[in-house]
């Protein structure tokens, strides 16, 4: 909780002197964007829309903002960003409240859970029951492990064979070859793309193909629940020149990787070319995939691995049906 109010503090005094900057253009709405982490290829739509306009044409001036260190929910639910991006496996402990903390996601950012376990080819962890034996990485989350649980006794694998060390990994790849793990969580479009160029020959099996329920939207789009209330319009502005974004990504990766390199504040991206354009060739197939429209949730999709997680004891309320929004999106 210490950790959760100190990331509020910061989220707030960010914002503060985000939304203290003069606007650059008269009569534009300001809509600050809080990201989940620093740029990458999950947010090139916004850089996209940013970039070539879209949002001054409905009227808009987007200020994309990093998140403070678990940050980026509790600074859309203050009312300090109107937009924020995270995931549907974490937003669910801000539901999972007396009091839910005011969000909801009103877009998916990917049609398909893309994340997945990689391990070095050899090893005979292709599956989830090659884990037993070998040291996984973790992030100590009771959703992760309940995961990798669920997804080992499937096979008629003993999660408890696993053994487990806390992750700090940053390069993945290299901490394999480095046999600092034998096995670790990674969202394929960056890390496994990244083990591709690296030369690092890995296997890997995702969660979404092993079972159904694992296939939430991981990430999402969330807004602020009092502002759509009290300006869905121009939320509903804001999604359409998103979606035009996601839409130009998906049809020019190459190009929209030059953008999403050249409006990243950060500089992270200036030496990771290489990355960012395999990473977007493979991503931008996954922003619409078998969508009617990028951006929408499926409701029994998402209900279905709300109500896992409560069936496994992970929540303390049924949260299907809860958290999302497809009002928003533009009709296609």
């Amino acid at each position: 909780m210490i950790r959760r109010l100190f990331a509020l503090v910061c989220a707030l005094a960010l914002a503060a002197a985000v939304t203290a900057a003069p606007a650059e253009e008269a009569g534009l709405k300001k809509i600050v964007f809080c990201l989940d982490w620093t740029p990458n290829t999950n947010h090139t739509g916004v850089y996209a829309a940013e970039s070539l306009g879209y949002y001054r044409e409905e009227g808009l001036e987007v200020t994309i903002v990093q998140p403070p260190e678990n940050g980026a929910v509790l600074m859309c639910a203050a009312g300090q960003a109107q937009f924020a991006v995270d995931a549907q496996d974490t937003m669910a402990a801000s539901l999972d409240l007396e009091s839910p903390l005011g969000v909801t996601a009103v877009a998916a950012i990917l049609q398909h859970n893309t994340s997945g376990i990689l391990s070095r080819a050899g090893d005979g962890i292709d599956s989830a029951k090659g884990l037993e034996g070998h040291v996984y990485a973790t992030w100590e989350s009771p959703v992760e492990l309940a995961m990798l649980r669920y997804c080992m006794e499937k096979e008629n694998a003993d999660f408890d064979k696993v053994k487990l060390i806390p992750n700090n990994i940053t390069d993945e790849p290299a901490a394999l070859a480095a046999h600092q793990t034998d096995a670790v969580w990674v969202f394929y479009g960056w890390s496994g793309i990244n083990a591709e160029l690296s030369g690092v020959d890995c296997d890997y099996w995702d969660f979404a193909s092993l079972s159904s329920e694992l296939d939430y939207y991981t990430p999402v789009i969330l807004a602020n629940n009092d502002f759509l209330q009290n300006d869905p319009e121009t939320a509903k502005a804001f999604l359409r020149a998103t979606a035009r974004g996601y839409r130009y990504a998906a049809e020019n990766p190459e190009a929209a990787a030059d953008l999403l390199i050249a409006g990243d504040s950060t500089g992270s991206l200036t030496d990771a070319k290489e990355l960012v354009y395999a990473s977007q060739k493979w991503i931008s197939g996954k922003y619409i995939d078998d969508a009617p429209a990028w951006g929408y949730i499926a409701p029994e999709r998402w209900n279905a691995f709300y109500a896992w997680l409560h069936q496994n004891g992970l929540t303390a309320h049924d949260l299907s049906g809860a958290g999302f929004s497809n009002d928003y999106l533009p009709g296609e």
